[in-house]
This record gives C-alpha cells, sequence and structure tokens, in this order.
C-alpha cells in the first residue's frame, strides 16, 4: 500500500541547529563515545557481515527487497542510459536494480566505507565500487543523473554535509532519491515493528550465520531506526541545501520515499 502526504512547508519545519553536525541520531553510547568510535564500530559490523547481509536482507524482506527498490528507482524517473551514483552502497542491491534499468549505455557507481561490503558489491552488482564516505564524496561535482542511497541514511554523521554532497555532484535536473525506514505512527504498528526489527531479525540472525557481529549489526538497525531524526528533519535538511521539488513517499505505513531535484527541473 503506498500513500501521499501533506510534505511540510518550509515554514512549518522545523529549526536546523547551527554551526554544528546534524546527526540522523544521537550517540548511542551502548555501542560507542563519539563519532570517531562510532565509524569503527559500524564499519567493522558491516566488514564482518558482508557476506551474510544479502541472505538476512532477502529473509527479514521475505524476498521483496530487490523488487520494491527497483520500483523506487523507477519512481524517481530512471532511464536508459543514465548515471547513478548508489551512496552507502553496501553490497550493491540497489546498484544492480539500478544497472539493469540504465543499461550498457549507463553508468553506475557505488560509494561505501566497508572494505567489506564493497567487495561483495563489486563480485555481483555491476557498479564500480570506490571507497569514502557520503560527508566526502571522491566523485566530480555536476557528474550523475541520479544520487540514491538504500537504507544507509541512519549511518552518516551529518545530514547537511551530506546533502550538501549530493548537491555537488548531482547534474543540473539531477534527481536525488532516498529510501528509509520510519517506524509508522499508530501504537500498534510501532511496536509490532519494534518487536520484529528489535528482536526477531536479530534473533534469527544469529541463528542462521552464527555471528554475533551480524546479529549486532541488525540490533543496531532497529535502535537507529527507533532514534532517527522525524522525516520532518530531514525533509528540512535537503531543502536547507537548495533542492528543489523536495517529497516524502510512503509505502505500507513504513517505508518513506524522499525525492527532490537540482536546480527545479520538472519532475
Amino acid at each position: 500500500m503506498t500513500m501521499a502526504v501533506p510534505n511540510p512547508s518550509p515554514t512549518d519545519e522545523p529549526a536546523l541547529p547551527a554551526d554544528e553536525p546534524l546527526r540522523p541520531h544521537p550517540i548511542l553510547p551502548q555501542h560507542y563515545a563519539d563519532e570517531p568510535s562510532r565509524r569503527v564500530r559500524v564499519d567493522g559490523w558491516f566488514d564482518a557481515a558482508a557476506r551474510h547481509y544479502d541472505r538476512i536482507n532477502r529473509a527479514m524482506s521475505f524476498g521483496t527487497g530487490a523488487w520494491y527498490r527497483r520500483k523506487a528507482l523507477l519512481r524517481a524517473h530512471l532511464e536508459e542510459g543514465m548515471s547513478v551514483l548508489d551512496v552507502g552502497c553496501g553490497t550493491g542491491v540497489l546498484a544492480a536494480n539500478a544497472a539493469e534499468i540504465v543499461g550498457p549505455a549507463g553508468r553506475v557507481v557505488g560509494v561505501d566505507p566497508s572494505i567489506g561490503m564493497l567487495c561483495e558489491a563489486k563480485r555481483q552488482s555491476g557498479c564500480m565500487p570506490i571507497r569514502g564516505i557520503a560527508e566526502r564524496l571522491p566523485v566530480a561535482s555536476d557528474t550523475f543523473d541520479l544520487v540514491c542511497m538504500g537504507y544507509a541514511l541512519r549511518h552518516v554523521s551529518d545530514l547537511r554535509a551530506t546533502f550538501a554532497e549530493f548537491m555537488r555532484v548531482l547534474k543540473p535536473g539531477g534527481r536525488l532519491l532516498i529510501l528509509e525506514v520510519t517506524p509508522p505512527r499508530s501504537k500498534l504498528g510501532y511496536h509490532l515493528l519494534k518487536l520484529y526489527l528489535g528482536k526477531v531479525v536479530p534473533a534469527m540472525t544469529r541463528l542462521g550465520t552464527r555471528s554475533r557481529d551480524a546479529q549486532s549489526l541488525m540490533s543496531y538497525f532497529w535502535e537507529t531506526i527507533d532514534e532517527c531524526v522525524p522525516p520532518e528533519t530531514i525533509i528540512a535538511a535537503i531543502r536547507h541545501e537548495r533542492f528543489d521539488l523536495v517529497n516524502r513517499h510512503i509505502v505500507q505505513s513504513i517505508f518513506s520515499e524522499y525525492t527532490a531535484t537540482k536546480n527545479g527541473a520538472a519532475s
């Protein structure tokens, strides 16, 4: 089920903190003490879980993850021959779908800080993998028709720096697509999602992989989803970097698709 929601106008959006990083969620002291230790801990989890990651995600999404990503890319008007940058590409599931759509005339580049994830992406996605972080993308300005990010926004250190980089590397008229999980507003929906992502998925991950790191990563996923800034803050941060046509599309009450355009081109 998909639904359209009224997006807040700029005058209704929350004020963003000045002169400091806009974190997607607060420091989680049960896992790390500060930003440098967060980066080390999370990258270590991703490196250790890389070989299990696709199997975990297929199981937790009941096999619909790749199909949904393809539909989201098409909704973002991705077409044959376009150039795509997949930021936080992980094992390359979103990049692989993008590569199928753009075809041999197009180009897909994947950026991720985890060496383990990039090795998986290189092996199976058809994208060109580059090690890097969203806040300092190792690519040239005005290069891509679409910048996409699939479920990785919660792992950046600064939303504003990330969105500024997305604006920089997009061509004039280029499109932005960000996929994220957002807890539903209903109490029942929230508690069901918390039970599934916070308890069931980590337990099944440990049982299926025998990897404590993979289990810890899945638990961390829910904690970052639960603590993430609200959609209104994400929309405000995207608009702050002068994106136009900023929109949030909701699928099945929990999947948020944020889209925007550089320099006001028609959607």
